[in-house]
């Protein structure tokens, strides 16, 4: 099965697009969601958060404080890649769960960091949503009522856009409207059904 690593800066759209590839029955396979269902209360990475981070980190029902998790990994690196060496393995190996519980011609593997992660998971192809600084900033003060130095940061803290963009093969701009959102989706989906039928007859 063709594995396409779909990823992108925040704000820049990787979940409209990932509808947009569901509704063509695609597969897809969010890091985000299970890193949300390996935090939760009971789950061994939760456990680990708070032993590293300290039992602030959660709210008073014992569930994550995520607010306060991401001020304080954005607040300094060495607590960011010690988050990162906690969650990156147990995400990383959902996703394989996941992927080889799958049939299909291709999946699309949303993964926000896939390219920053130092041990990133293997796919086919990458696909990168992209848009302007600007263009992220204003949607996620929208989206997420964070101020703009906060999205700032968090910028910072990923790869900067240029270099995102010389390591992808595939490029959604993410930059006007549905109309143009979808079709540069259905156009990918046919390339990919394609690749995935010519990779299937030359096994």
């Amino acid at each position: 099965m063709l594995k396409i690593g779909l990823t992108g800066g925040i704000g820049s759209g990787k979940s409209t697009v990932c509808r947009l590839f569901a509704e063509f029955g695609v597969p897809i396979v969010d890091a985000d969601l299970i890193a949300r269902q390996l935090v939760e209360p009971g789950q061994p990475a939760l456990a680990l958060i708070v032993k590293s981070f300290g039992s602030q980190m959660l709210n008073q029902d014992g569930s994550l404080n995520r607010a306060r998790l991401r001020d304080a990994v954005f607040a300094d690196a060495d607590k960011k890649r010690e988050l990162d060496g906690i969650m990156h393995p147990l995400v990383y190996a959902q996703i394989a769960a996941e992927v080889n519980a799958l049939t299909a011609d291709y999946c699309v593997i949303a993964v926000p960091l896939l390219l920053e992660s130092k041990n990133p998971y293997a796919v086919d192809r990458v696909l990168l949503i992209d848009c302007p600084v600007d263009v992220q900033i204003a949607r996620v003060i929208a989206r997420d009522k964070l101020t703009r130095q906060q999205v700032q940061a968090i910028i910072d803290s990923q790869m900067p856009r240029p270099e995102r963009l010389s390591k992808a093969d595939d490029v959604i701009e993410n930059m006007a409207g549905p109309e143009q959102l979808a079709e540069q989706v259905k156009r990918l989906h046919n390339s990919y059904i394609l690749l995935a039928t010519v990779r299937t007859q030359s096994a």
